[in-house]
């Protein structure tokens, strides 16, 4: 099995764009970091694998914290591992599981432990021959576990970075631990985004809690007022109107674009009305993200109570999606879902994908529809972090999501958002969004607390800052 890396190209980008942004200490704080690591990771490279460039949470992650690495001088590289569909199935199942959730009706036996651990060593013969004995390695997710005992056998170091989990394993979890469990163990750290995720097994002291972050200055969450929002949705087909401005947005090397092309409005839909109160959850086409749960709760709670009310669920086209292999799946049977609707409530039921050819452009989309959005949900029956709550919590939208993993962490209840503690509660999920948009001045108060509560604890700097922390400590101990 031949394998070619795929790897990242990464800008430099200078941390004293956070200058005005964040207070004095939090910023110097930050700087210290980073020049601490400067100096001690001279000689080394940090390398970072994973398993897709674009269409997910931790892609996105790397692309918004890479650029501060590099621009910080430290030698920094981001490679994808290649795997055919059949070890992109196991993976997903793995993933599935490790949440608790069966996914499929099939085994993580043994033949998908040879396919596993086959196409990992495929891929550790291209990547070893470019690491050096003392750099750093993360591994993020179990797609890329099993390349750590051989990293440790080349003389590196080691990290795993796994950014799902669950605060209640039961017997399905167990199961995918114990698959993986051999491979991660060799691990010098072991990151999660909670405590509670540890696995049994594992040396608790080689266990590190880092929370995920968002980049405020990333595409998807840059600074948009109402007219810029308005243009660009029209300008997308999101809405049904003519832009009254140019629809503008600032690309990722500073220049400025127009959004010029449209987004796919799936399963025969309309556009959505212009002015009209817009309900939207934005994510990929997962079923933990509960799409068609959404959708119920819309249909038999929310449409009822709330007749001018739009919902608009939005996620990728799934050729832009290169490791979830059920994705187009889920969007199958959510255009089904979105079918049977009564016709009044099918035509005030969206769902949207924006376009592929210029992810820049369809990140700009994106931003103006959860800025648009008078109530954002997150309706996840599981969640490793969930950053989508955070972007939307950074442009002041009231968030209504589901108590669970590290959504918890990032919504203070009644504060800066509200928390479901049944995801599978619609009746629940839509009285909680009908009280944001019954009281508008309610709906404020609580999406600038949401901001405050962001850039407090959910930014970029505060991610790096603990990751270098880490790797002066891992340093150190070598």
């Amino acid at each position: 099995m031949e394998m070619h890396l795929n790897e990242a190209s990464i800008a430099p980008l200078s941390a004293a764009r956070f200058d005005q942004l964040l207070s004095t200490t939090a910023y110097e704080e930050f700087e210290h970091a980073l020049r601490r690591s400067v100096e001690a990771l001279r000689g080394r490279t940090v390398w970072h694998i994973n398993t897709t460039l674009k269409g997910g949470g931790v892609a996105e992650m790397l692309g918004a914290l890479l650029p501060y690495v590099r621009g910080a001088g430290i030698a920094c590289r981001w490679v994808v591992l290649t795997g055919g569909d059949d070890f992109l199935t196991v993976t997903k199942r793995i993933h599935n599981r490790l949440h608790g959730f069966e996914g499929d009706e099939y085994d993580l036996g043994e033949p998908e432990a040879r396919l596993y651990a086959d196409t990992l060593a495929a891929n550790a013969s291209a990547l070893l021959p470019l690491i050096r004995p003392g750099d750093l390695v993360f591994v993020h997710d179990p797609q890329t576990a099993g390349l750590i005992p051989a990293l440790k056998r080349q003389g590196a170091i080691a990290i795993w970075h796994c950014h799902i989990g669950t605060e209640a394993p039961n017997d399905t979890v167990r199961r995918a631990w114990e698959f993986l469990t051999d491979h991660v163990s060799p691990a010098d750290r072991y990151i999660f985004s909670r405590r509670d995720y540890l696995w049994d097994g594992l040396d608790a002291d080689r266990h590190r809690v880092i929370r995920p972050s968002i980049d405020a200055f990333a595409i998807k969450n840059e600074h948009l007022d109402s007219g810029t929002t308005e243009a660009i949705l029209a300008a997308a087909g999101v809405v049904d109107a003519e832009p009254g401005r140019a629809p503008t947005f600032v690309r990722r090397d500073g220049t400025t674009a127009t959004v010029t092309r449209k987004v796919a409005i799936v399963s025969g839909g309309a556009r959505v009305p212009n002015g009209v109160p817009i309900v939207m959850q934005a994510s990929r086409w997962d079923r933990l993200k509960d799409p068609i749960g959404v959708m119920k709760l819309f249909s038999e709670h929310l449409s009822a109570t709330h007749p001018d009310t739009h919902l608009l669920l939005i996620g990728p086209s799934m050729d832009g999606v290169a490791d979830d292999p059920e994705g187009s799946q889920v969007l199958e049977e959510c255009v089904a879902v979105h079918a049977s609707l009564p016709p009044a409530i099918r035509e005030r039921t969206h769902l949207m994908c924006p376009p592929t050819e210029d992810t820049d452009e369809a990140d700009a989309i994106v931003n103006a529809v959860q800025r648009r959005a008078d109530v954002v949900i997150q309706k996840s029956l599981a969640e490793g972090f969930g950053l989508v709550v955070s972007e939307a919590m950074w442009k002041q939208r009231p968030v209504v999501a589901a108590r669970v993993g590290g959504i918890q962490d990032q919504i203070e209840h009644n504060r800066s958002g509200i928390l479901i503690d049944d995801p599978s509660d619609g009746a629940g999920f839509a009285r909680a969004v009908g009280q944001f948009l019954d009281d508008a001045e309610r709906a404020r108060t609580v999406g600038a607390q949401a901001r405050a509560r962001v850039l407090d604890t959910y930014l970029t700097p505060r991610q790096l800052r603990d990751t270098m922390d880490l790797i002066g400590e891992v340093l150190q101990n070598q």
